[in-house]
C-alpha cells in the first residue's frame, strides 16, 4: 500500500503516526482512504465543496502531484506521498537590521 507522510503540525489527527499507509490507486484515493481513518484530518486538507485546499502541497516522491495529473496520479504500493503545507512569511527589508542602522 502507498504510504503518505504527515507533517508534524497533522500527525495530531492521525494518532501520533508520521507515516500512514493507505489503499488506492491514485493519489486522490490514497488521500480519500486517509481522511476516511482519520477523520478529524480532512477539514485540515479539504475545503467544504471537497478540493484540496490550495495551501496544501502533496508530493509522489519529488513530484509537486499538480505538475503530474493531481489527484488522478497514479500510485503504486511503494511509492510515497507528502503532505506539504505551504508556509507564508518573510520579512520586511525596513526591519532589517542594515536598515535600522542608516
Amino acid at each position: 500500500m502507498p504510504k503518505v507522510r504527515i507533517p508534524t503540525p497533522l500527525r495530531q489527527y492521525t494518532d501520533g503516526n508520521a507515516e500512514v499507509e493507505v489503499g488506492g490507486g491514485t493519489a486522490g484515493e490514497a488521500l480519500g482512504n486517509l481522511v476516511e481513518e482519520h477523520q478529524d484530518l480532512k477539514q485540515h486538507l479539504y475545503t467544504g465543496d471537497g478540493k484540496l485546499r490550495s495551501f496544501v502541497n502533496v508530493y509522489k516522491g519529488d513530484e509537486d502531484i499538480r505538475y503530474l495529473d493531481g489527484p488522478e496520479t497514479q500510485v503504486s504500493e511503494s511509492d510515497e506521498l507528502s503532505i506539504i503545507p505551504s508556509i507564508a512569511g518573510g520579512f520586511d527589508d525596513k526591519d532589517s537590521p542594515e536598515r535600522r542602522c542608516r
